[in-house]
């Protein structure tokens, strides 16, 4: 029993015919080595610039413990000023993780610092980035990006391990209804099959992101992420043209997103284990259908 994991594609230049035709198009994940080289932020971005750049601010942080029930999805565990929680994970591992803070709110002069990837898809939402920062061993559990957006998801100053898994392999995966992510009652990167058959068989890529690294994520990707480092990263955005997509984002960040918080404030726990039950079911039946075909 294993997951079939293969290496996530790697260049270190890409045409845009070339990636149009080859990733974009069949949704295809890549890693690009050097699309970062024009980059001041590539030499700027080191912890201290960034301590001097947006230091004194506040940022909520995020562990592993399993989600609350009773709170809305991407609740903080704790807060801490930025320049504490940089020393804290240059120093030490930790659990503790930053979750789509935006820098550039608070230092606007960090925007002249990187550059969307225009020469290979347009749509970029170039003005609202997100910033992630993890500890040692830090992990960003299994989900996928409620927007449906495309990622380029940049790395610097340390390793992450990543595991990306097509969208047609949610049901499998144990996907939470009503939300973007799977239950959190396993480890993706040392499954229990005995627990979680359906995890058997799933096939998936992987990758190691150095310091410059630029992972593009195509729409809807499940996503799994460990900080082999104290170490960031900054997700660019790009919309899909897929009308049909635009739609599914839509609903995710309205109907899906109201509705759940709305479960969650009225029924706490009891709409949490019922929900949990359901994808057990779900992913059983998959399995048993032998999904995806």
């Amino acid at each position: 029993m294993a997951l079939i994991l293969s290496p996530i594609d790697r260049v270190e230049h890409i045409t845009r015919e070339d990636f149009i035709n080859n990733y974009l198009i069949p949704r295809k994940p890549l890693v690009i080595s050097k699309a970062t080289e024009t980059w001041p932020a590539l030499q700027k971005w080191t912890f201290e610039y960034l301590k001097e750049a947006v230091g004194d601010q506040m940022v909520p942080l995020y562990d592993s413990s399993k989600a609350d029930p009773t709170k809305p999805i991407n609740a903080a565990a704790s807060e801490m000023k930025f320049a504490d929680y940089i020393d804290l994970i240059q120093r030490e591992p930790t659990d503790l993780r930053i979750f789509l803070f935006d820098p550039i709110k608070h230092a606007p002069k960090l925007l002249d610092d990187y550059r969307s990837p225009t020469d290979l898809i347009g749509g970029f939402l170039d003005k609202y980035p997100n910033m992630f920062f993890g500890g040692a061993g830090s992990v960003t559990f299994l989900h996928y990006d409620i927007d449906l957006a495309h990622i380029f998801h940049t790395h610097f100053n340390g390793r992450k391990h990543v595991m990306l898994f097509d969208y047609k392999w949610r049901e499998r995966l144990y996907c939470i209804p009503f939300a973007t992510y799977a239950l959190e009652d396993y480890d993706i990167e040392h499954p229990d099959f005995s627990k979680f058959p359906a995890l058997d068989g799933i096939e998936g890529q992987e990758a190691i992101l150095e310091h410059g690294d630029t992972l593009f994520m195509p729409t809807g990707f499940w996503h799994w992420m460990k900080y082999l480092d104290g170490s960031f990263s900054i997700s660019l955005r790009a919309w899909d043209k897929s009308l049909a997509v635009k739609a599914h984002s839509l609903y995710n960040l309205t109907v899906q997103r109201t509705f759940d918080n709305f479960m969650k404030k009225n029924f706490k726990k009891k709409y949490m284990d019922w929900k949990e039950e359901l994808a057990v079911k779900r992913a059983n039946s998959a399995l048993a259908n032998n999904e995806p075909r």
